[in-house]
């Protein structure tokens, strides 16, 4: 008998087009506020830590609600989501980012199809920006360099006898990537699973994973 499937996708960058933070940051920062980012790429902050400080700087901003909600999501992704909740296949949302977009983007969607959002919890008020909080260091899927472990994810669901199928597009999403039974990859998760010969599904869109699971 074969495993049941879960699935496992990344949220910036896979289910939206592009990155919160990257849109958010054209929009609104100048140079001197991308500090903790490039001191995050050259290794001397934390992706958590880097993505915190710059999250606190997005403070009195009216439109920042509206400019959220704005960000494109895949097409297909709602369609995808109802299948799984039809066939029941376990959905989880896991993101290095914050659920305060993330609910404001796809809440409706994530309550309608019971998804399961593994992410950094934030709080946000227009005095202090969006301001993250860590996971219990002794929560199953905490991570130190980004908060969660999508790693984690994939393996507590493998444990629990399903075949997990994972969709990412960025470099933490390697980690995950080597645990899954079945990756749809793009960008520079695509280039890293080419590097260490990890086979991946075309994925163009959303649509793509769509078929899979519907004929798996």
């Amino acid at each position: 008998m074969s495993r049941p499937l879960a699935f496992v996708s990344d949220f910036d960058g896979t289910i939206t087009a592009d990155d919160f933070f990257t849109l958010a940051a054209a929009r609104y920062f100048d140079d001197a506020m991308l500090a903790p980012w490039r001191a995050y790429q050259a290794g001397e902050k934390k992706h958590f830590d880097a993505l915190n400080e710059m999250f606190q700087q997005l403070k009195n901003l009216p439109d920042l609600e509206s400019f959220t909600k704005s960000i494109a999501i895949d097409n297909c992704f709602p369609e995808t989501a109802e299948l799984c909740r039809r066939k029941r296949i376990p959905l989880y949302i896991c993101s290095a980012g914050c659920d305060w977009y993330i609910n404001l983007l796809i809440g409706s969607i994530i309550r309608e199809n019971h998804i399961c959002l593994v992410t950094n919890h934030c709080d946000y008020s227009p005095k202090t920006g969006l301001v993250m909080a860590r996971l219990p260091q002794n929560h199953p899927c905490y991570d130190d360099e980004i908060g969660i472990s999508k790693a984690g994810v994939v393996r507590q669901l493998k444990e629990q006898g399903f075949r997990v199928v994972f969709a990412g597009d960025g470099k933490p999403d390697i980690l995950p990537a080597r645990e899954a039974d079945v990756v749809f990859a793009k960008k520079k998760l695509l280039e890293l699973c080419r590097q260490e010969d990890i086979p991946t599904e075309n994925f163009a869109s959303f649509a793509d994973i769509y078929r899979y699971l519907k004929e798996n």
